[in-house]
């Protein structure tokens, strides 16, 4: 087995390499005077290739050498190629919205099955029934155990889903650490206002979604989600959580993207840390993804 690390993910794959005992194989990738992109594998290639490249930030040129990877270890004799994308762009365009939209990630997933991919790996895919564009073995892994393991030493937790949608991850992660979980509701009180609540979790089924005041007041929250872009909905969290009496609040996520100012917006807010994982290369980035990764490839 070789690994390959593109651009995006050169310091993930050094990592997966050393955890698995296998070779890493280095990667030329460099850009002509006009924009055109040149690679080259410097390096054997064996029957078994694992390419590990993220495709956030520049989206499309990491899609792109994502593309001249797989398909140049194809041409030089790799039987195998499986592909880890522990961030998927496009993924959220995963139908078409709007007359004459492009599905994009139905596309990207074209793309990489036709350049020769023989497996996909991705870590929390946002919309999962992308996975069912693939004609190959298509899967998405989790990196809540990771994430968990990282706050563990942490007392008084509450880890909370900014909206029902994440709630599953705040779930994932209470569970492993025996702590408590909640999430935040949008409530609208009437024509012209909406409020945002805690929700008592314990009276879930009720269809009035509680205030659980006091499974704040005095925690340490931890917000959790898989993607944070604008960082809009974990700035709202955060208002909330500290309106609450939380003792303090920090924000994790799977994947960074961190747009349009978001860091400086969540830290004004009040979080005391921004925590993700290294799907995509950020100052955030504390959380490794290596292990999971590499115990994937073993099984």
């Amino acid at each position: 087995m070789v690994i390959i690390g593109g651009s995006s993910s050169q310091d993930l794959a050094a990592k997966v390499a050393e955890k698995l005992g296998e070779r890493l194989c280095y990667v030329e990738s460099k850009k002509f005077p006009d924009g055109e992109r040149y690679l080259k594998i410097n390096g054997k290639i064996d029957d078994e290739v694992i390419i590990i490249q993220s495709t956030g930030y520049p989206q499309d040129e990491n899609i792109l050498e994502l593309l001249f990877l797989i398909k140049t270890v194809k041409d030089i004799g790799a039987k195998k190629v499986t592909v880890v994308m522990p961030y998927m762009g496009y993924a959220r365009q995963e139908k078409r919205f709007n007359p004459g939209e492009s599905v994009s990630a139905k596309i990207v997933v074209e793309l990489i099955e036709s350049a020769g991919a023989d497996e996909f790996i991705t870590f929390n895919i946002h919309e999962e029934c992308v996975l069912n564009f693939f004609n190959i073995p298509a899967k998405t892994l989790s990196a809540m155990p990771a994430i968990a393991d990282f706050i563990n030493d942490e007392e008084d937790l509450l880890i909370v889903a900014p909206d029902k949608g994440a709630y599953h991850f705040a779930q994932e992660i209470a569970q492993i650490l025996n702590c408590e979980c909640t999430y935040l509701s949008k409530v609208r009180l009437g024509p012209d206002k909406v409020e945002t609540r805690i929700v008592d979790v314990r009276c879930e089924d009720s269809s009035d979604e509680t205030v659980n005041v006091d499974a704040v007041k005095g925690k340490k929250a931890v917000i959790i989600d898989d993607i944070i872009a604008t960082g809009g909905t974990i700035v709202n969290a955060i208002k909330i959580l500290k309106q609450y009496g939380a003792k303090s609040v920090d924000v994790c996520c799977v994947h960074p993207l961190l747009v349009n100012g978001a860091t400086t917006r969540i830290y004004e807010a009040g979080a005391q840390s921004i925590i993700s994982t290294n799907s995509i290369s950020s100052d955030t980035s504390r959380v490794s993804l290596a292990n999971i990764i590499a115990d994937y490839l073993k099984s």
